[in-house]
Order: C-alpha cells, then structure tokens, then sequence
C-alpha cells in the first residue's frame, strides 16, 4: 500500500518543482508508471485483506475504486491538456497540484481502516475539487456551483462526524474489523446520521441538486473526478460503514421508493435535457439510485452488482463527459442542436460515441448490464413491484441514450468550422475502451464476493 501511496504523494512537490518545458511530461510519465502499480490490487485474494498499517489496508471492496482512480490520473491529464493550453505555468502547476492533491486524499480514504481518519479524507477531498471547479471553470455560474457543492456536503457531514464521535465513546474503537464484529444495541438515528452524508456524496433524488451544476461547470479533469470516484465514495462508505450499524427494516421502504422513483424522475429529465453535459450528469443519478437500493438491501448478489456497477458507471461517464468535452471544443456550445452532422465530419469519434451510449444502457454483454440485472433480480427477490420502477427506468434509460447519440446524425450547420480529432483525444477515448473490454471478458476480478 505504502509503495504507491508515497510516490502519490510525491506528486504534489512534483507538480510545484518541474520546470515549464518538462511539466505535463514529467507528471504523465509519473502518473502512468502509478496506474500501471495499482494493477496489482486487482489480484488479491477473494476473502484476505492486504494491511501495510494499522490504519489502512486493501480489500476487494477498496481495490476496484483505488485501481479505477489511478488509472483515470493520467487519462484526465491528457484530457485536460487542450484546456489549460493558454493558461500560464503558475495556473498549470496549480492544476496538477490539486489533482495530485485530489489522488492523496482518495487513495488515503479508500484504504482507511480507522473511521475518523476516513471521515477527514471524505471531507478533504472537498478542497481540491472546488478548487478545480471554481478556478478552471467555464461560466461564471461555476462559483455558485462550486457554493452548492460546498454546502450540501459540509451540512451532510456534521451528523456523521457526531455519529462517529459516539461510536468510539460507545464502543472505545474506531476500527471498522473491531467495531463490525462487536454486537451493540439497535440506534436508528445513528444509522440516519451515518447514511444521510454517503447518500448526499452519491446522490439520492432530492439531494442531488447540486451535481448537475458542479459537472456543467467543472472542467473535463473535474468532471472525470467526480463521475469517477467522488460519487463512488459515497457508496463505498454505505458499504462500509453499514454493516457496523443496526439498519432499521422501517427506514428501507422510504428511501429504496425514493431510489427507485428518482431513478425513473432524473430519466425522464434527461428526456428533455438540452444540455450534453447536465444530461450525462442526470443520468448519473439515475444509475446511482441503483447502487443506494443495493446498498440498503445489503444482500450478497447485491452488494455484488453495486460494486460493479459502481466501476463500470465511473468508466462510462468518464469517457461520455470526454466526448462531450471534444464536441465543446469544436463547437463553443454544449447544446445538443449543435452536434448535428458531427458524424460526417468525425465519423472515428462517432464510433467512440455509439460503444459509450450502448455501455450506458446497459446492452449485453457489457459490465453495466451485469451489475444492473444483479443489483435488479436481488430488489426484485426483495419486494415484488420493484420490477417496475427498475423496469420503467431501464426503458427510458435506452431511449434518451439512443436519443442523444442520434443528435450527431443530420446535416452540419453550414458556418461551423469543425477541425478533426487529435491523436491524443483517441489515446484517451481508447483508454476508457479497453479497461471496459477486458473487464467483459472477466467481471470476476472486480466482483464483491
């Protein structure tokens, strides 16, 4: 664990020190050789954690999401490079900066034994992604969005940061090993104290106002963290932290309805969604309500599917806010009117764009489809009229996804200039493509068992 949490880092003086010439070299060499280290989490045995200290180690819960991480390091550096290309050395060291800053805190928080030293993390992660929106943004909305961002989740945070003061009084630990194998009396509101800030980070329908703002006026690089990871964390510690609290049978009802039926509301949004980027964030709480029903029921097919899901989600956005990204180069306009005729003109990316919009809807044989009909058949065994919430979902999901890869079929606007796709925005659509392909081939590797 050490050996690449230290050279991670190492990042941070790296992205301050390196001379103008050498910057983006230096950290992408640097950060690929770390993506290529963290493959080696993949392989550790089904039922063992890997402890380097008393204070964290590795399971096969945290692996997929510390591999997932790294390997997007680089990607969203090659990804941002366009954008910051007329910003000065200052803003570009401040731009790796927090990135690397970002990768610390996420690695550290997902490798976390001890609660509170998990809680900090959680809470830390906070800093350097407002800083990526509200520097490097696009509008001038970015400030709100980054205050909503702010806001909700430091409000979210103070019940779990309370709860967990009263689990180590409790309990005398905070180890998460020690704390699961110690029986203590039923508390429903520590249970809602500990779920309401994971639901908020996830987001659950109601809470999630402030996500379409944050990915509409993050950069690329932030917009690949947040659909990445920082949404995944807020599942990650349900599945964490559930098993250490009594859940209450009364509660699951209201917020798997709520899942369910957000699921069903943010796809009907994304229906009439004119925006690229807001439609690709809605969708992202569509299918986060999934990974919150899984996560309540707390079954092993489900806890399963939501681990899946949850990489196979974080792969897909990445790689739709990467196209997204290329179209608003080219066009100026993130509207979807303007991407007609796109396929004539960039008919490679076109291809990139129809394996995306296929992966979001779930086709077979793909990833997302195997943690939706895992994460589906256990609700389904669950209660009954489920099916058709999650079935009414999956419909309008297939539709908007069809619908928005349609938009690049027609006739170009005559006045718009559109200059081909570079080397580098293939390298990055190819490194989204193969981990989903290989991932096809043995799902095994990333499954909760």
């Amino acid at each position: 664990m050490l050996k690449i949490l230290m050279p991670t880092m190492i990042l941070i003086p790296l992205a301050a020190a390196t001379k103008k010439n050498t910057l983006f070299p230096a950290f992408l060499a640097f950060s690929t050789i770390l993506a290529t280290l963290s493959l080696q989490w993949l392989k550790i045995p089904m039922t063992l954690s890997k402890h380097s200290n008393p204070l964290m180690s590795v399971d096969q819960l945290s692996s997929p999401l510390l591999t997932l991480s790294y390997w997007l390091l680089p990607v969203a550096i090659l990804a941002s490079q366009n954008h910051l290309k007329h910003t000065t050395q200052m803003q570009k060291q401040m731009f790796l900066l927090c990135l690397a800053t970002l990768q610390t805190f996420l690695t550290i928080a997902l490798s976390s034994t001890n609660l509170i030293l998990f809680f900090v993390m959680f809470e830390a992660t906070l800093i350097p992604t407002m800083i990526i929106i509200t520097r490097w943004g696009n509008q001038k909305e970015r400030l709100t969005a980054g205050l909503y961002f702010m806001f909700y989740t430091l409000i979210s945070s103070m019940p779990l940061l309370i709860a967990l003061l009263f689990i180590k009084h409790q309990m005398n630990s905070l180890n998460i090993l020690l704390i699961t194998m110690t029986s203590h009396k039923p508390n429903i509101t520590l249970w809602l104290a500990c779920t309401i800030a994971f639901m908020v980070k996830m987001p659950l329908y109601g809470l999630h106002l402030w996500l379409p703002k944050a990915h509409v006026e993050a950069p690329i690089a932030g917009s690949m963290a947040l659909a990445t990871i920082l949404l995944k964390l807020g599942g990650y510690g349900m599945m964490r932290i559930s098993p250490t609290l009594f859940q209450p049978q009364t509660l699951h009802y209201p917020f798997v309805t709520l899942a369910l039926w957000g699921m069903v509301m943010t796809s009907l949004i994304c229906l009439r969604q004119p925006d690229l980027k807001s439609l690709i964030a809605y969708s992202s709480v569509s299918h986060m309500g999934l990974v919150v029903t899984a996560t309540i029921i707390q079954t092993p097919s489900s806890l399963a599917g939501a681990t899946i899901l949850m990489v196979a989600h974080g792969i897909t956005s990445s790689m739709l806010f990467c196209l997204a990204n290329m179209m608003y180069e080219r066009t100026g306009s993130r509207m979807l009117t303007t991407l007609q005729g796109m396929q004539t003109t960039m008919p490679l990316m076109a291809t990139f764009w129809l394996l995306a919009n296929l992966t979001n809807m779930a086709l077979p044989p793909t990833l997302n489809l195997l943690g939706e009909i895992m994460i589906i058949t256990a609700t389904f065994n669950w209660s009954y009229p489920t099916l058709i919430l999650t079935g009414s979902a999956a419909t309008i999901t297939a539709i908007y996804s069809m619908h928005m890869f349609s938009t690049i079929h027609g006739k170009a606007q005559k006045d718009m200039m559109i200059f081909p796709p570079q080397t580098r925005e293939y390298l990055v659509l190819m490194l989204h493509t193969i981990p989903m392909l290989l991932l096809m081939l043995d799902p095994q590797i990333i499954m909760l068992t």
